[in-house]
């Protein structure tokens, strides 16, 4: 798994998510951070962001960094939305929150925020086979989503944020009837084609955000300290209605007091749940699920799809550079060299879930495939420990002494015995390192076999993995007997390593 973190600065709350991902799977969560920031209630007042919110919102996301760096991810993205992309004084904050973060901040359109959200609500709970109508209703904006077998369709963002619209319509408290009835008017003016666009026909219609939260949690009476539980939880139209009419004859301190709305969002909770009510009426929906994903889930979701931080498993340029000059010089066959180095990328990725090893161990195994077969330079016979010899002496850039001793090292246990408290050359590895080498033996030992017979002809199709077996399946244009019997012969490895028996098969290509 990959280890990412995502930023979503809104105009309302700043929210921050580290997980590990694996693609195609549920992200397993390290840290959830959120903070309500209210960065965007000068700017539907002013049109710029003030100097307490931008400070505030830097103060919030220095701690956010400080949190996932000590989880040693391999790639962050953050994103600002509706109030950054109105700010005339966007600039100040980007380059604030940029350094605060140690990344750059990109500021997305409406239609990207939308996208985000329905690939963030699909990553946790896809609607496979269904119309689905997804509304998010944010501080500054909402987004309107229309999916459908998990594919975003048509989508729409407007300026029907929570905060904005309780900035601009809403000043008494309780709101005045005048009050509601211009926020509503001005709700339907936006949302004007958008129903003839979309169309009132769902199988399914899902909210996010802390809004529909509020919303759904009052509903079913589920207090704000756990409304993790609210997630799938449904609200009638009905229902929301009800509560819409008791949170707008109800003070600020009455608010408070329903079950499921904090004190913060008791602050814009009428401005939210009446924009939720008149999307709802107006795409005439019965009811409304609540769906936690958001943003944050869709950036992770969407870092994993492009594999971001893989490269960090590969050489750079200026290292295979370097490794094929050295491997070169020593009279390795370059095509048979980067068949291997392919092979053991492909194996060091498929067996992930096995050896949990960090990615930069993935590109010691890529330098060690090229120079595995160094010690023929000296002598077929052992020339497994005459490459130890070699790259521990040979002279070439792009490494640390320690990743060079280790790339040795694993050089020296391609072939033959494992490592025993009899090899010096194993004993003076760190305890990581020791590990990291005895999980990666099996791997570089089955690369090198797939090529054995030079022919470039095999690739791998499959890795299945089972609690007690490992089958990789092989395709070729012929049957690869000395593939296959050689693949076999590093069984007994990767049994010892792996607990595993190591089945290989082919089929023709």
């Amino acid at each position: 798994m990959l280890r990412y973190a995502a930023v979503d600065i809104g105009s309302n709350s700043t929210r921050m998510l580290a997980a590990e991902v694996l693609p195609g799977a549920r992200p397993t969560v390290l840290a959830a951070e959120r903070e309500v920031t209210r960065l965007g209630a000068s700017v539907f007042q002013d049109g710029k962001l003030s100097h307490q919110a931008i400070d505030d919102t830097v103060r919030v996301l220095t701690r956010m960094a400080e949190i996932y760096r000590k989880l040693d991810v391999v790639g962050v993205l953050a994103v600002a939305t509706s109030a950054v992309r109105d700010a005339s004084n966007q600039l100040e904050f980007l380059a604030r929150a940029s350094a605060a973060l140690g990344t750059s901040v990109e500021i997305v359109s409406g239609r990207e925020e939308a996208r985000l959200i329905h690939r963030g609500v699909a990553s946790r709970w896809p609607q496979a086979g269904k119309r689905v109508l997804i509304i998010d209703i944010g501080g500054g904006s909402a987004e309107i989503i229309a999916g459908e077998d998990d594919r975003m369709m048509d989508a729409i963002s407007k300026p029907l944020g929570a905060v904005r619209l309780q900035q601009i319509f809403i000043h008494a408290d309780p709101p005045s009837p005048r009050e509601l009835n211009q926020m509503t008017e001005f709700v339907d003016q936006k949302l004007a084609g958008a129903v003839d666009k979309m169309g009132t026909k769902w199988d399914r219609v899902i909210a996010t955000s802390a809004t529909a939260a509020a919303v759904v949690c009052a509903v079913n009476r589920v207090a704000r300290n756990r409304r993790d539980q609210a997630d799938r939880l449904r609200a009638s139209t009905a229902q929301i209605r009800k509560l819409f009419r008791k949170l707008s004859v109800s003070d600020l301190a009455g608010r408070r007091k329903i079950a499921g709305i904090g004190p913060r969002r008791a602050e814009i909770i009428v401005a939210g749940a009446g924009t939720l009510l008149r999307i709802l009426e107006r795409f005439h929906a019965a009811s409304v699920y609540y769906c936690s994903a958001g943003v944050r889930d869709g950036i992770l979701a969407d870092m994993a799809a492009r594999g971001v931080g893989g490269e960090l498993a590969r050489l750079g340029r200026e290292q295979r550079k370097e490794v094929e000059r050295v491997a070169s010089r020593f009279g390795v066959v370059l095509p048979h060299a980067r068949k291997v180095a392919a092979f053991s990328q492909t194996l060091f990725s498929l067996l992930e879930p096995l050896h949990q090893l960090p990615l930069t161990y993935g590109r010691l195994l890529e330098a060690a495939s090229y120079f595995c077969d160094t010690g023929h330079h000296i002598n077929d016979s052992g020339h497994h420990k005459h490459a130890y010899y070699i790259i521990s002496n040979v002279d070439f850039s792009g490494f640390t002494n320690r990743e060079r001793v280790f790339i040795a090292t694993l050089c020296r246990y391609h072939r033959k015995a494992m490592p025993s408290a009899a090899h010096p050359e194993y004993q003076i590895l760190a305890p990581d390192d020791k590990r990291a080498l005895l999980l990666l033996i099996p791997v570089l030992r089955l690369s090198d076999n797939l090529d054995r017979s030079r022919d470039q002809d095999v690739e791998i199709a499959s890795c299945d993995i089972s609690s007690s077996q490992v089958t990789l399946k092989l395709t070729s244009p012929r049957e690869p007997d000395l593939a296959e019997w050689a693949a076999a012969r590093v069984s007994d490895a990767f049994r010892q390593v792996y607990g595993r028996s190591l089945e290989v098969s082919y089929e023709r290509s």
